[in-house]
């Protein structure tokens, strides 16, 4: 059993080792040594995701009690493709920043492994095939793609340096369990989290966002400063309940319920409010040097923030046009508060006192279970 799995490991390896040296030889506007430096780190980070799926080939079944899987099964296969496409995006760390079409592809790669992030869990209880190997596989990727992508967003002067806390932070806690069990400290469960989950999904989404190269800094910095924010805090609470100084009991349980029930009455309605107030002072500010059409598309997003009416796609829709039209200018006040209200109501969600929220229910929903 563990014989035929660890040949079809061999076979993507092998067939994947051709396909970079087809993209090798297609880097026409890279020098000779560009590209072949470019290939070295794509097969280097290939390598990786080819062991770390090597070494936890006995974990390939439903539980710890269930038999092995006879083949990897196709959500644990669209995995290993999502880890390729991290390896290519890899190969783009220490190369100039290239312009025409070249300059899509990292993050029209990275993209790509971020939609197949949420199709892989699809695939894998659609056909009765989830795995201990795919839950900890998507861990391990995902804090590889966050580790490579945020090294090439900051190395292209989108984000600033300090987003590599995000990336260092999922090492540094893995450190800090291992750290902890080696020296028979206590390791206590975390507690039950959709919006960590949401939070992992988002930065995926951002990093992809800002390697397209339309979108420019200052405003990418800022939003990266947005998106780090409570994906760092995030952490630390974690931290705090793993090593027990937030026990883990029902009392903290009803802490953060409480402290879940005030974001839902009052922050997150607050944030809307403050979205459509700052668009139309935006609006109002820009009407000379703004298209009509533009005007009233952002005036009609507000709208739909505000009354909480599919929230999170509005406020995405308004901060891709405020990006766009931002540019490289100098970053305003206002500008500033509509990316910073934007980026938190698509993390939170828009809260009570909604019309529709279907994107919510999207976001929070595993695929591949029923909706009902």
């Amino acid at each position: 059993m563990y014989s035929t799995i660890k040949n079809e490991i061999l076979l993507a390896a092998l067939v994947s080792m051709a396909v970079l040296l087809g993209v090798f030889v297609a880097l026409e506007q890279f020098t000779a040594l560009n590209a072949l430096q470019w290939l070295l780190l794509a097969d280097g980070l290939w390598a990786y995701v080819c062991w770390q799926l090597w070494r936890r080939v006995e974990l390939n079944r439903a539980d710890e009690s269930a038999p092995l899987y006879p083949t990897l099964g196709w959500a644990n296969r669209l995995t290993l493709v999502r880890g390729g496409l991290i390896a290519l995006t890899g190969g783009f760390l220490l190369q100039p920043q290239t312009a025409g079409l070249i300059a899509w592809v990292p993050g029209v790669l990275y993209a790509v492994a971020a939609l197949l992030d949420r199709m892989d869990g699809f695939i894998a209880r659609r056909t009765k095939h989830t795995s201990l190997l795919g839950s900890e596989l998507d861990t391990v990727y995902d804090a590889l793609g966050l580790l490579v992508a945020p090294l090439l967003a900051v190395g292209y002067g989108k984000v600033h340096w300090s987003f590599l806390l995000v990336s260092a932070a999922y090492y540094i806690f893995v450190w800090g369990m291992y750290w902890r069990r080696t020296h028979n400290l206590p390791v206590y469960p975390l507690m039950p989290s959709l919006l960590r989950r949401t939070l992992a999904g988002f930065q995926m989404g951002f990093v992809a966002f800002v390697l397209l190269p339309c979108f420019h800094a200052p405003l990418t910095t800022l939003m990266g400063i947005a998106f780090m924010l409570p994906i760092l805090f995030g952490f630390i609470v974690d931290w705090l309940v793993v090593s027990g100084r937030i026990p883990s009991n029902t009392q903290s349980r009803v802490f953060f319920d409480r402290l879940a029930q005030f974001s839902q009455y009052y922050f997150q309605p607050s944030l809307r409010t403050l979205l459509f107030v700052v668009v139309v002072i935006f609006i109002f500010l820009e009407k000379t040097h703004t298209p009509i059409s533009i005007q009233t598309s952002l005036l009609l997003l507000a709208a739909a923030a505000l009354l909480g009416f599919a929230g999170r796609v509005a406020a995405l829709c308004i901060l891709i046009v405020i990006t766009l039209l931002q540019g490289e200018n100098v970053l305003n006040a206002v500008n500033a508060a509509i990316i910073l209200s934007s980026v938190w109501l698509m993390l939170l969600g828009t809260g009570r006192f909604s019309i529709w929220q279907w994107d919510d229910r999207w976001v929070n929903r595993r695929d591949g279970e029923d909706s009902h």
